[in-house]
């Protein structure tokens, strides 16, 4: 299956160890050879570099990481291809214009009949590629359009409430994580993922989908790359990380089946339902 990576961060931070970390997930510690992406967002926009191939052997990725590209909301994806031919316009993050805004979406599990099902067809929102994940993002930002319309901008209740029930209706079909920003937010949720048994490799066993962590740094930390974080000197800062598995030996909490919350600079803004 694929892994989802995601920062939100109080002011601008780069990923470093985490990144590499999960990196080797990509193909060199694990099996998700097929693809990798992130997003950087500068304001309503965001910086997307992606391949089609895997991620521990990239020079586009060493590029990434010798860059030092800061951002206070960061997606990443690892693919390990299901559904749709290994190609880049199959490659996560995948993200869209609405409402003046750059909206990005990953996703990991399968979604069963999406494609065929004409209830999630959207007629202004059309995938590119051919992956259930695109069909997914592209039926949210359909649900989402009908609540910008307005020249105002919709509550984060109301966000938040159209995402959760999306994300309901979608852990019907399947397995289903998700994390997708609005350029404002990110929103997470998290379902279960199905991993291969390491005593018996036909079985398969249910683990959580997605685990989170939370840093808090004050003034009078001054280590620029404190617990694998680089991060400005002398400044207060609080960090979330969200990710499919813990990335070292910090605290991460595995989150229960159909758990959703919002971030907003390194804090949960609103928590599920």
């Amino acid at each position: 299956m694929c892994e989802l990576f995601a920062l939100s961060s109080s002011s601008a931070t780069e990923v470093s160890f985490s990144l590499d970390e999960f990196a080797k997930h990509g193909g060199l510690t694990d099996h998700h050879r097929h693809g990798w992406g992130i997003a950087y967002y500068a304001q309503n926009t965001a910086r997307i570099i992606k391949e089609a191939h895997q991620a521990s052997n990239s020079s586009c990725l060493n590029f990434v990481k010798n860059y030092s590209m800061k951002s206070t909301i960061i997606l990443s994806h690892i693919r390990y291809a299901t559904q749709g031919e290994v190609s880049f316009r199959n490659t996560q993050p995948f993200s869209r214009e609405l409402a003046g805004r750059e909206h990005v979406f990953i996703h990991n599990g399968d979604l069963i009949g999406i494609a065929e099902n004409p209830k999630f067809q959207s007629k202004c929102f059309m995938p590119m590629g051919e992956t259930d994940s695109e069909v997914a993002f592209c039926y949210l930002l359909t649900l989402m359009a009908e609540i910008w319309q307005d020249s105002h901008e919709p509550k984060l209740e109301l966000r938040h409430k159209v995402f959760y029930d999306f994300a309901e209706e979608m852990h019907t079909l399947g397995l289903a994580n998700f994390i997708y920003s609005d350029s404002e937010y990110i929103y997470i949720y998290s379902h279960e993922r199905k991993i291969k048994d390491k005593k018996n490799k036909t079985k398969y066993i249910i683990v959580p989908g997605l685990y989170v962590l939370q840093r808090k740094c004050f003034k009078e930390i001054t280590d620029t790359s404190i617990k694998g974080l680089k991060m400005p000197k002398k400044q207060p800062k609080s960090v979330i990380l969200v990710s499919s598995v813990p990335l070292n030996n910090e605290n991460w909490q595995a989150l229960d089946a159909q758990t959703s919350f919002v971030l907003k600079n390194g804090e949960i803004t609103q928590s599920h339902f």
